[in-house]
């Protein structure tokens, strides 16, 4: 399927690595233009722009804080000068402490906040202008589904995502009459570049006894579902949250 892709500009926060990565590199496969954002993740989001290249497509790396407004404008000032505009804009970027909420302090909840929450509507805020002005254009939000029915260690992350999941219905509606799509993906236990692998071994047949399909995904399992939602092949689906998770969400 030709989902039509080439020659429009994505905009992937946290994109360098894990999900974000491979969310850039199917983009990519179906001709897309990816701007990689990254913060920490340099060297990571060098090789996934290098990959894109190295394959015939186009890329470019932006190193940008989301939670930071006016960052997050200059960086799309930038995009814009470099590609023309932004047409999809994939907020995955996230920060993650794993922690039971009673043990955690208040200093400690402001950067899961700050990037989890404000920085999707940092991104929405600079990047969906330009879309209503084009009345073109499809925004996908990044979750977990512990923004769906909660998980223990995971309560600020979760809060902050279930933000976003409200956000994403609401721009939805606002956004509609425009021909923008918002829609949200979550997604449960994930293979990642971060895990904490000693905790995941001394937990690992509890956690895969919550999933009917008995094993972690895999980032590959959830870009598809994020190249389609980009393409017109979803042009009328808008302000749902989908979630890839091996079927956790049917027993949570």
């Amino acid at each position: 399927m030709d989902l039509g892709l080439k020659g429009k500009v994505a905009l992937v926060t946290g994109g360098g690595r894990d999900v974000g990565r491979a969310i850039s590199l199917t983009l990519a496969r179906e001709g897309a233009v990816v701007a990689v954002n990254y913060l920490h993740s340099t060297g990571e989001a060098e090789g996934t722009v290098a990959e894109i290249k190295e394959s015939g497509g186009n890329a470019m790396g932006y190193r940008t804080d989301v939670a930071d407004y006016d960052a997050v404008r200059r960086m799309v000032e930038q995009v814009t000068r470099d590609w023309g505009r932004v047409d999809i804009l994939v907020n995955n970027a996230g920060h993650v402490s794993r922690r039971f909420f009673l043990e955690t302090a208040p200093q400690e909840w402001r950067r899961q906040i700050d990037v989890g929450l404000y920085g999707v509507m940092h991104c929405c805020h600079v990047v969906a202008p330009g879309m209503v002005e084009r009345k073109s254009g499809r925004i996908i939000n990044i979750a977990g589904d512990s923004a769906r029915v909660g998980q223990a260690r995971l309560a600020i992350t979760a809060a902050a995502r279930g933000g976003v999941l409200t956000l994403t219905r609401t721009l939805a509606r606002e956004l509609g009459r425009s021909s923008v799509t918002v829609n949200a993906v979550t997604f449960g236990w994930v293979e990642t570049s971060h895990m904490d692998e000693a905790w995941w071994n001394a937990n690992r047949d509890k956690i895969l006894e919550s999933y009917p399909i008995r094993r972690l995904g895999r980032p590959d399992d959830i870009a598809p579902l994020v190249t389609f939602l980009a393409s017109d092949q979803a042009s009328w689906i808008t302000g749902q949250t989908i979630s890839v998770s091996g079927g956790y969400t049917t027993v949570g």
